[in-house]
């Protein structure tokens, strides 16, 4: 569905608004660089090529045009990637990027069509079928040492009253262990920052999901901050909550988006097995966007309730 005339015509094509969200997400890339490794570079090079080579074949063994050019597959990979310890298997990455492009996107359409976050299922996948290696997490700057080093993520951590507990500087800083790219909440709130900016994003779904766990974890009594800062509560805020194909585009749609996420991720983090919920969170919200968006579906102006 498209609003009636006139229509806006504007020069941001669907590759600019990709690369767009690539740059957002080079701080992220930097960093993880600097905390796990040029391994972490490895891994979101093999998510990125494995995503574009599996969306060329797909499409030229179905003889479509092909999207690659796009870049649509880049940022898949690449979100995939941020979502995988340093230490996972080549092999399973490659696995992750057919289950996100392949299976997510292709099969039901391509960009556009999907109903799901394509990076958010390739992770679950992964984490459903290959648990041990998805739970193996690395101390921050291991590569100095000769042997790695296994810890435990931040969510983990604020579980144990044993375990001492990262400070909210250090979470902040990304000082901690966890998936590649969601650990330096920095470097991510530079790129959530850049796409507002750049009006790639809007920020309604990201402050609603991220506000949500804010008052939610006050009133269970845990400390809000660091829930906010632990695990991939700001990549997939930032980064997933706000993509425009799973997404709803109404304003009241994406605050009850990010609220739904929001409550959802509490809901896991404390009353489920998982200590952390947010890809489970929108993948749900994913499934829930077109009733969302029925509800909150503007009325044409001058007419009337049916």
């Amino acid at each position: 569905m498209v609003a009636s005339s006139p229509h806006i015509k504007d020069a941001m094509t669907t590759q600019k608004i990709m690369l767009n969200v690539i740059i957002a997400l080079t701080p992220a890339l930097i960093a993880s660089v600097i905390i796990f490794g040029f391994r972490a570079l490895l891994v979101t090079a093999v998510c990125a090529v494995s995503c574009v080579m599996f969306e060329y074949l797909y499409r030229a063994l179905l003889k479509k045009d092909n999207t690659t050019s796009d870049l649509s597959a880049v940022v898949t990979g690449m979100l995939l990637a941020f979502n995988l310890p340093v230490t996972i298997p080549i092999w399973m990455a490659v696995i992750g990027s057919f289950v996100s492009i392949v299976v997510v996107k292709q099969l039901f359409g391509g960009i556009g069509q999907n109903f799901a976050n394509p990076a958010i299922v390739g992770r679950i996948v992964l984490f459903l079928s290959f648990s041990s290696a998805m739970s193996t997490w690395v101390e921050p700057f291991y590569y100095r040492s000769a042997d790695v080093v296994a810890t435990a993520t931040p969510l983990a951590l604020l579980s144990d009253p044993a375990a001492a507990i990262p400070s909210n500087m250090e979470l902040f800083l990304g000082l901690t262990g966890g998936c590649l790219g969601e650990t330096c909440a920095l470097a991510l709130l530079i790129g959530g920052v850049y796409l507002v900016a750049r009006r790639i994003i809007n920020p309604m779904a990201p402050v609603a999901f991220i506000g949500t766990v804010f008052v939610g974890s006050f009133l269970l009594g845990l400390d809000p901050v660091a829930q906010i800062l632990s695990g991939g509560l700001m990549l997939g805020a930032i980064f997933m909550a706000t993509d425009y194909a799973t997404s709803p585009v109404t304003f009241w749609g994406k605050c009850i988006f990010g609220v739904g996420c929001g409550l959802i991720t509490l809901l896991i983090r404390n009353f489920a097995s998982y200590p952390e919920g947010v890809s489970f969170a929108i993948l749900l919200m994913n499934i829930l966007t077109p009733y969302i968006e029925k509800l909150t579906r503007p009325r044409v102006f001058g007419g009337a309730k049916a």
